[in-house]
């Protein structure tokens, strides 16, 4: 604030002499803050507005049929900054790595929106039969017939023959997402409490340790779908993935007759 003022005050076209107390106010009435600037990246596809349109439709009209997909990683063995309870002044210290020679593991993830419940399994790598896998999965879930739309991103490994022909065997539509518009997914506002209540503040000391962890979090996570810390962490992720466009799928507001 004092560096704004001095600036204002030594404009050589137009100097304004102002206090930081009033221009704190003056910035304050006008909704204007000090804040980190943030990225953004437009999606390119052709048919990014015809595929955010089927994505509303099908979530808002058949969320017990909707489901979303996708990838969390890559995971890999380290400390990891977070939050928890320590003694005051004695904050838990995590040790320094160098070496990671664990590898790397994806949670490949399924959402459930009718009922708000969240499941998956990590694997070793990504790949078209770990995908079909989690969408039989979704396909057991609902084992009616009835026609189920899953949400996912534009993966290579989604896009299969083989996935294309069981979806249209199974009665499942699968909704792509636009090319660098994930954040269209449902399921990515649940991968924040995944990272704050599973990898933050930790150190596993392996992939086995830390897929129990997951899986001890999913389980708890499925029965406290409404505790109000995963409700704040999912916020969290919504305002961090599509925050910086204020509107639902990231379109311009549309401009008032």
């Amino acid at each position: 604030m004092r560096k704004l003022a001095d600036y204002l005050a030594g404009h050589p076209g137009r100097p304004v002499r102002i206090g930081r107390e009033r221009l704190r106010q003056v910035l304050h009435a006008r909704g204007i803050s000090f804040q980190r600037t943030r990225t953004w990246k437009e999606s390119t596809d052709p048919d990014r507005d015809a595929k955010l349109d089927r994505i509303e439709h099908v979530t808002s009209a058949y969320p017990d049929r909707c489901f979303g997909f996708d990838q969390f990683g890559p995971l890999s063995i380290r400390p990891c900054h977070g939050v928890c309870w320590a003694p005051r002044k004695h904050p838990a210290r995590l040790r320094a790595t160098y070496h990671r020679t664990h590898g790397i593991r994806y949670f490949h993830g399924c959402y459930r929106l009718g009922d708000d419940q969240l499941w998956g399994v990590v694997r070793e790598h990504k790949g078209a039969s770990h995908t079909l896998a989690a969408l039989k999965s979704i396909r057991a879930a609902r084992p009616g017939g009835y026609r189920l739309f899953v949400i996912m991103d534009n993966l290579s490994a989604s896009k299969t023959p083989a996935i294309r022909r069981w979806a249209k065997r199974e009665n499942v539509e699968l909704c792509f997402t636009p090319v660098n518009a994930s954040w269209a997914n449902p399921i990515e506002a649940q991968f924040g409490p995944v990272r704050t209540f599973t990898m933050g503040g930790s150190d596993h000391p392996s992939h086995t340790v830390l897929a129990r962890k997951l899986q001890a979090y999913l389980r708890w996570r499925n029965a406290h779908a409404r505790h109000p810390g995963v409700l704040a962490a999912q916020r969290r992720e919504r305002a961090r993935v599509r925050s910086e466009r204020q509107q639902r799928w990231g379109r311009p507001k549309p401009k008032a007759a």
